[in-house]
């Protein structure tokens, strides 16, 4: 079932008398609990698409249509905006309060499935930067998103945090069937989590090909999957998709 539907959808940014295109007739549709990701260079318009996607902006032409009136949007960042003077509960807690459905039931129990609940009580500055994230991704899935975007959540982590989290994000969003979307720069990342990868071009940023992922890749966790012999055969192809003097 086509969840997400984005059709011939360009972006325009104007400045004085200036224009720039940021996204130019971009096409593609998201099944319903589909992990697709965004690959491409620099400035091509990934982080402006989730812009739109979230609401956040308005496409200059075009259409994003959704299989259902109403779209609960999570959207996770490469920082993790963990407020420190609130403790980890509090900060878990402050989508359901802006909601006015704070729930202390719902808070404990994702804490308890994302295998924090000892730090409820602790402050931000007393976690590592891959805790820190686990407890963005449990806040931003505290309000039951519907779409969850992601714009390079793992980039500021060091390789072995940021497996363990690839790992972390992955079971959990399969557990909860939620329709996600990535924004990445690391080929590997977008295979390993991904049912489907969209290469970008540079800006003004368009869709120029998909590639889905195998299901023998699917199946695994991303740790394991990096050693399966079809991907590497896949990176190989996705890289030569890729300009690489812009990548």
């Amino acid at each position: 079932m086509t969840y997400l539907e984005v059709k011939q959808v360009t972006h325009h940014f104007f400045k004085e008398q200036q224009v720039a295109t940021a996204l130019e007739d971009v096409n593609f549709t998201v099944a319903s609990g589909e992990f697709v990701s965004f690959l491409g260079p620099s400035g091509c318009g990934k982080s402006t698409l989730l812009s739109l996607l979230a609401g956040l902006l308005k496409p200059t032409t075009g259409s994003i249509n959704f299989a259902e009136p109403d779209v609960e949007i999570g959207y996770m960042l490469q920082q993790d905006f963990l407020f420190p003077w609130k403790t980890i509960e509090d900060n878990v807690a402050l989508g359901l309060t802006l909601q006015k459905r704070k729930n202390r039931e719902i808070i404990d129990e994702l804490l308890e499935q994302f295998e924090l609940a000892h730090t409820k009580k602790l402050y931000p500055t007393q976690l590592s930067g891959g805790m820190r994230q686990r407890i963005a991704l449990a806040r931003t899935l505290a309000v039951k998103p519907t779409l969850l975007l992601l714009d390079e959540p793992f980039s500021a982590l060091d390789f072995r945090s940021k497996l363990s989290l690839e790992n972390f994000v992955s079971n959990t969003l399969k557990q909860f069937s939620t329709t996600t979307i990535l924004v990445t720069h690391d080929i590997s990342e977008a295979i390993a989590m991904s049912d489907k990868v969209f290469i970008f071009s540079p800006r003004p940023g368009s869709i120029v090909k998909s590639f889905i992922i195998p299901q023998e890749i699917r199946e695994l966790t991303p740790f394991e999957a990096r050693n399966a012999p079809a991907f590497q055969v896949l990176f190989q192809e996705i890289w030569k998709e890729l300009d690489s003097d812009e990548y």
